[in-house]
């Protein structure tokens, strides 16, 4: 009677750890390079640290626009106010008068 006899082979030992090395290795690199992972985060802080920053700048520019605002209410005009945004709106003064134009501030 024949036989056959078969030599086992060391690739079967392998395919398992291999498979999970990958498993591993994809898992790993999405935990820290993904949209959600620990590199993700380090990005989105630097980012809310410019957003606050521009935030505030936004808020000093809205209450020096309030403050300057007021001062057209109650009821009466501040004459100075009037004068400076009407000289500078017609780019005009007097002769003898010296008018130094101050630009608002301007957002970059």
């Amino acid at each position: 009677m024949w036989t056959r006899h078969h030599k086992q082979r060391n690739t079967g030992r392998l395919i398992v750890p291999a498979l999970a090395a990958v498993f591993l290795s994809y898992f790993g690199f999405h935990a820290y390079n993904g949209e959600f992972g620990i590199y993700s985060k380090y990005r989105y802080q630097a980012r809310a640290v410019e957003l606050q920053a521009r935030l505030d700048t936004v808020k000093a520019q809205r209450i020096e626009i309030e403050r300057r605002v007021q001062m057209l209410y109650d009821g009466s005009l501040e004459k100075d106010m009037l004068d400076e945004q009407a000289r500078r709106t017609l780019n005009v003064s007097g002769a003898d008068e010296l008018t130094i134009m101050r630009p608002f501030a301007r957002a970059n």
